[in-house]
């Protein structure tokens, strides 16, 4: 049985060896000399290797047709792919090479809390951060970069070095491509790669082409590009007006009319308007009204803008107008992180400033705040510009800011989620803009001391900024901050003075805007009488109360 079943096998195996030799004697046959068995068993081997294009690059496909040869820069991206090829087009690829900014730097080395402004010391100035030899990447066409996203949340702004110098470099390589002269732009894009995307500061959500996931294709409007990397890197210098970098004053590459009109733009116009916001109630009506006063005292050609909820009065409104201020009435806008009741619990109002679209550029100022010296020369900053405040931030009380639409439903949706540290808009547009230039401190003078009756004042103040008790809610015989000890940081006569003569200046029909209510008038009498009691050493408690406002009461 077993030897029978051996001969079956060796029968089919001599049978499965003559099919073998009949197939390859039909297969040389069939193909001839041009191949020989082992080119025949490699064919389908020694095809070529096609390779997935990266997600980027599907993405920009769509964005440039009808070149034969698209250039493209890498930075901080791993791809070892040099060539592709998209409709007919060569695309190649080059790796940007730069030093990498030391770990060593903090973020409060470029946004330090004090910079010498004074032209008697030694001008400050910021610390490096490593550029790419740019002559070498002259002809890009698109900047692909991986943006660092290390600790991103987005609960809060990102303060990483290495991402600022991520983002500079692409600007400043899309810059160095497509500025050609300062009439002839080359069309060049940026593809970031990344959940936190690029810094909003740089790269303007009007210039982002579409969003796929963490892939976010821009481009670019390059003359605004152009002013912003002539900007210092951070607010460890003040960003001069006529500032220049070697021999290049970047106010020549900003949105400015007149150089414009040089260059025969007939048909430009740069519009621009100081904005203040009302909201809740009409506490501020007076010091908005000042504040009109203040700007048209100093020769503005600027247009004054107002945004009111419907707290204003229709009678507070006629005053406001006749001030000076055009109004727009708004829906207020509450803060997810204020306390309710709070006295910032509507800051958020002041987002609105974005939706005015109509303006290219907007000066926002606290109606808190006055004009003591033409501010127009302003105009010519960026996004956000702005005084400091204190640590690494800005104070939001007086800043220039840039209208858009995709910016403020930006703002809206991240009102819910990026958390603000005083509840208002200040703590909220600093985690925003993390990335801000510093204007200097005269032209929002924040009116806080350390309580010293004599202290004076400067003299070239462009605005001062009143903390605390406000002058129309206090006699005008004395600041009377002064009076309650822990307001009295905020205390200085000199400034009390000043705000005064600019009502002085005003017409009468406007100072009835400024009465004191009975509450008022009740409120700071109290404090005078506490102030008595307690003998404060300054004694302006002792002082003789002459403004008539005291007898001629408002409701």
């Amino acid at each position: 049985m077993a030897s029978r079943s051996l001969n079956s096998n060796k029968k089919l195996f001599t049978l499965s060896l003559i099919l073998l030799s009949s197939s390859l004697i039909i297969l040389v046959i069939f193909f001839g000399s041009k191949y020989n068995v082992v080119d025949i068993l490699k064919l389908e081997t020694d095809q070529p290797q096609v390779f997935k294009n990266p997600r980027w690059f599907d993405l920009i496909e769509e964005e440039i047709n009808g070149k034969k040869k698209i250039k493209v820069g890498l930075v901080n991206v791993n791809d070892e792919e040099s060539e592709y090829k998209m409709h007919g087009s060569v695309v190649s690829t080059v790796h940007v090479h730069f030093s990498h900014v030391s770990k060593e730097r903090k973020w409060e080395d470029f946004f330090p809390e004090w910079i010498a402004e004074d032209q008697n010391y030694d001008l400050p100035t910021c610390p490096e951060i490593p550029m790419p030899r740019l002559r070498d990447y002259r002809d890009l066409d698109i900047v692909v970069a991986r943006v660092p996203c290390e600790g991103w949340t987005g609960k809060a702004g990102l303060r990483d070095v290495f991402r600022l110098q991520v983002n500079l470099v692409v600007a400043n390589l899309l810059v160095e491509s497509g500025w050609l002269t300062p009439d002839v732009h080359q069309t060049v894009y940026a593809v970031f790669i990344g959940d936190c995307g690029p810094m909003p500061e740089l790269f303007r959500c009007d210039d982002l082409l579409r969003k796929v996931g963490d892939h976010w294709v821009y481009k670019p409007e390059l003359r605004r590009l152009k002013q912003k990397v002539l900007m210092p890197l951070g607010s460890c210098q003040i960003a001069q007006p006529y500032g220049k970098t070697g021999k290049e004053a970047w106010r020549y590459y900003s949105a400015d009319h007149a150089r414009l009109k040089k260059l025969k733009y007939s048909s430009f116009h740069q519009r621009e308007a100081y904005v203040t916001v009302l909201h809740s109630s009409e506490a501020y009506v007076c010091g908005a009204i000042a504040l009109a006063q203040s700007i048209i005292q100093s020769n503005s050609t600027r247009d004054l803008l107002l945004l009111h909820d419907e707290n204003i009065s229709p009678k507070s409104l006629t005053g406001l107008r006749f001030a000076g201020w055009k109004t727009r009435q708004i829906e207020r806008i509450r803060s997810h992180f204020a306390m309710k009741d709070s006295y910032n619990e509507w800051n958020y109002s002041k987002l609105r400033i974005w939706m005015l679209t109509w303006y290219d550029k907007v000066i926002f100022i606290d109606s808190d705040v006055l004009v003591f010296e033409n501010m127009d020369s302003l105009f010519v900053y960026p996004q956000l510009s702005a005084a400091a405040n204190d640590k690494t931030l800005f104070n939001s009380g007086v800043m220039v800011i840039e209208p858009s639409l995709c910016m403020f439903e930006d703002l809206m949706l991240k009102s819910f989620k990026v958390e603000s540290y005083n509840g208002g808009d200040q703590g909220f547009l600093n985690e925003v803009f993390t990335w801000w230039h510093r204007l200097p401190s005269k032209v929002n003078f924040l009116k806080i001391f350390n309580g010293n009756k004599s202290e004076k004042i400067p003299d070239d103040l462009s605005a001062i900024h009143y903390l605390g008790l406000k002058p129309w809610m206090c006699y005008r015989d004395y600041d009377c901050n002064w009076d309650m000890k822990a307001r009295q940081v905020f205390a200085n006569d000199k400034a009390h003075e000043k705000w005064w003569q600019v009502y002085d200046a005003m017409p009468e029909k406007l100072q009835q805007y400024c009465g004191l209510t009975e509450h008022m008038n009740w409120r700071i009498n109290k404090w005078r009488r506490i102030a008595r009691n307690l003998r404060l050493p300054d004694e302006h408690w002792n002082i003789a109360v002459t403004d008539p406002r005291q007898y001629n009461l408002v409701q």
